[in-house]
């Protein structure tokens, strides 16, 4: 859980950004987002190697 604290002389909307920061860097809005649907297992593997596949292809082309 992500917790900001306001500090003295500190405006609530700058307080907000860096809460908004931090939740965006935890990925709290990401699982969030992930979560809204139920995806079925087949098609998380699916994914799954689909993502796998794309990471071969870009460390291939990193190497030449």
């Amino acid at each position: 859980m992500v917790f900001v604290k306001v500090r003295d002389a500190e405006h609530l909307e700058e307080a907000l950004k860096r809460f908004k920061r931090e939740c965006e860097k935890n990925g709290i809005l990401k699982e969030i987002k992930r979560r809204e649907t139920y995806m079925p297992p087949s098609v998380k593997r699916k994914i799954k190697s689909q993502e796998a596949q794309r990471r071969m292809r870009r460390t291939k082309r990193k190497r030449f």
